[in-house]
């Protein structure tokens, strides 16, 4: 179990392509004290990625239109930002560790918010 974290000091980005789950689980976020940051693909998500080093936490889902899918993209974020923690979300298929990057957390959907956040308290995260 990791050093716990105050989730005031840290940023999150969801990245969603259902706008009603995105828009929740930004809602969600904001009122659980941290900064947050929607994308609807992979290609928005890297943009906010270069432009917000604050975001230490990404939470995506695998399937979603564009140029890569959300495995792709925490493979991409792994490389760049490697102290980022990496949450990928599917309804549709179970992940296995050796399908994502190392240190990311499969999350199947439906999922609770909460019980969400409380595994990214768990974590900790890198400084």
């Amino acid at each position: 179990m990791g050093q716990a974290i105050s989730e005031e000091r840290h940023a999150i980005l969801i990245v969603e392509d259902e706008a009603f789950i995105r828009y929740d689980l930004v809602d969600f976020f904001e009122d659980a004290g941290f900064q947050v940051f929607d994308a609807e693909n992979a290609d928005v998500a890297i943009e906010l990625m270069a432009a917000n080093p604050s975001i230490r936490i990404v939470l995506t889902d695998v399937d979603m239109p564009g140029s890569m899918d959300g495995v792709r993209l925490a493979h991409v974020i792994r490389d760049r930002y490697p102290p980022t923690l990496l949450l990928i979300a599917s309804g549709a298929r179970k992940l296995e560790q050796g399908d994502m990057p190392p240190g990311a957390t499969f999350i199947a959907k439906p999922f609770d918010p909460r019980s969400l956040l409380s595994r990214i308290r768990e974590a900790g995260l890198p400084s």
